[in-house]
């Protein structure tokens, strides 16, 4: 419904008289930026730009966020991040009321453009809505609503733009965790999925990929003319719609990094009952290499079959990889039999140097892996140790 309202007010805008005389000296230019909301695609916020003329009353917000989930193959588009977004115009008051509704605050920063740079926003924002034009090519981190919003204002702009210098250096995945704080298995899923890319540093404008950071840094931003001379490129701050506490949709009660160590230590107990008895727990086996063997095709995947940023640099590929998940039937129809496998001291050594060489990479890993790759190397060495008892 959201994506057929907005493809309605875009005709109506279009259609309705957008290259009409655009009279800059009353029109107000504004960016937007909204607060997060509590779904996974709302956890970022997200940022518009509002153009306001006192003598027609028209009032339009300029939203590079549009999308459907209902596309054809949207979810195979967005995994092989290849998902296109599109810039939609709607009414400020239609905008204001759905992020009342989600219970986001809405800032707006008056931008101090001059009639000329105001005019030359307004023909770049209606010629990105002609038909041929709004789509592009959505990317979390280097083209996304935020970016596109200060492209275009930059483009506006006669001179150029001086943004602040950093207070310290981040990485984009210091920047996302400040988002997904709250939501622990949300932030699981991305540092899952995030090469040492994503781990690097980088500059004041990569930063601007996260609606705050742009507002930041836009409120001590000057524009510099050709002739040198320096104006601020905001002229005021304020609330124009105004938040309120949303509850937190429950996860669950453990976090991640609780819940692997439990799975570990469960893991680790029943191996030392497994040995003791002479028994053979082969469900541990289908349970652990199937979680690891799920976990390892979506890494995999993203890895060599994915555009988006950062995941064609995840080292952790050598944990989290289809393997376990091919090889179970194998292993556990050895272990049901008592046969050796070399899948164990193989798939150890792997782990092993992994765990070893794991100071060396430069990428931060997911909470989970250690545990996890504990858990995975347990069972292969409780396995050989016991063939190596076999044969003596």
């Amino acid at each position: 419904m959201r994506y057929l309202r907005f493809l309605f007010l875009y005709t109506l805008l279009y259609i309705g008289g957008v290259a009409h005389a655009f009279r800059a000296d009353s029109v107000e230019v504004s960016l937007l930026t909204c607060s997060p909301g509590t779904e996974v695609y709302s956890l970022y916020g997200h940022t518009a730009i509002r153009v306001k003329s006192y003598t027609t009353a028209e009032d339009w917000v300029f939203n590079y966020g549009v999308f459907s989930f209902n596309r054809p193959n949207f979810i195979w588009r967005f995994t092989r991040g290849e998902c296109d977004y599109q810039i939609g115009a709607l009414p400020f008051a239609y905008f204001a009321e759905e992020y009342e509704e989600r219970g986001s605050t809405v800032y707006q920063q008056v931008l101090n453009l001059s009639a000329s740079e105001k005019e030359r926003l307004w023909t770049l924002l209606v010629e990105n809505m002609r038909p041929e034009n709004r789509e592009y090519r959505y990317n979390f981190l280097y083209d996304n609503c935020t970016t596109r919003a200060r492209d275009r204002i930059e483009e506006a702009v006669e001179g150029k733009i001086i943004y602040p210098e950093q207070d310290t250096v981040r990485t984009y995945r210091e920047i996302i965790h400040q988002y997904t704080a709250q939501h622990p298995w949300a932030e699981l899923g991305n540092d899952i999925c995030l090469g040492a890319e994503a781990d690097r540093p980088i500059s004041v404008r990569d930063e601007m990929f996260a609606p705050f950071y742009l507002l930041r840094y836009a409120n001590d931003a000057v524009i510099q003319e050709s002739d040198g001379s320096t104006r601020p490129l905001v002229l005021s701050q304020s609330e124009v719609v105004e938040g309120r506490d949303v509850e937190i949709q429950k996860e669950f009660p453990w976090s991640p990094a609780l819940s692997a160590w439990i799975l570990f230590f469960c893991v680790a107990g029943l191996t030392v009952v497994e040995r003791w008895r002479h028994a053979c727990f082969w469900g541990i086996d289908i349970f652990l290499m199937s979680l690891v063997g799920g976990i390892g095709l979506v890494v995999t995947f993203l890895f060599f079959f994915s555009v988006h940023p950062t995941v064609g640099s995840n080292w952790q590929i050598w944990v989290f990889n289809p393997i376990p998940l091919v090889a179970m039937p194998w292993v556990v129809w050895c272990a049901v039999k008592r046969r050796k496998t070399y899948y164990h001291p193989l798939n150890a050594s792997v782990l092993i140097l992994f765990m070893f060489f794991s100071a060396l990479i430069p990428q931060d890993f997911c909470v989970v892996i250690v545990p996890l790759a504990l858990a995975l190397l347990l069972r292969s060495c409780s396995y050989w140790i016991s063939y190596r008892k076999k044969e003596k």
